[in-house]
């Protein structure tokens, strides 16, 4: 990925609704030459999708969770996405280094439902234990790479 892909894409991370013209611009190239970039970047995979970011209280989402799950033996990475893939209130699932074998974060209305939706991970065979963190506040909130396109 050169520079001015890298900027494209750092100005799309911090507003992806931005016009090709906007963007164009801002790294010095017309509209239809940063839509062509836009469109092989998404060809290649460096660009995997659009999406919008939402306020989670506005949905009703008061609380967030991450839960560290143990599981007995190996676990793939495609029987962690069938096991939570169907709970609507996990947001991600990550698997990770050190002693526990995945990291899911969970959006919840209440603490009830936070403890239902930890209680449905330890049902499955797989998961022996859990360990559950409640985000107190949020203190730093961007995309990933966010200073990618300084321009």
């Amino acid at each position: 990925m050169d520079d001015t892909n890298r900027k494209i894409v750092g100005l799309l991370l911090r507003d992806g609704r931005a016009s090709y013209a906007e963007i164009g611009e801002a790294v010095g190239l017309s509209a239809p030459a940063v839509k062509r970039r836009v469109d092989r970047m998404q060809a290649r995979g460096e660009i995997s999708g659009f999406t919008v970011r939402v306020s989670p209280e506005q949905l009703g989402w008061r609380i967030e969770a991450y839960v560290e799950v143990f599981c007995r033996g190996n676990i793939s990475p495609a029987a962690l996405e069938r096991d939570f893939g169907s709970i609507p209130e996990v947001v991600r699932v990550d698997t990770v280094t050190g002693e526990a074998d995945a990291l899911v974060q969970i959006m919840a209305d209440s603490m009830a439902d936070v403890e239902r939706i930890v209680e449905s991970f330890r049902v499955g065979a797989r998961v022996d234990k859990t360990r559950t963190a409640i985000v107190m506040s949020r203190v730093i909130d961007r995309p990933a790479r966010a200073d990618a396109g300084s321009v």
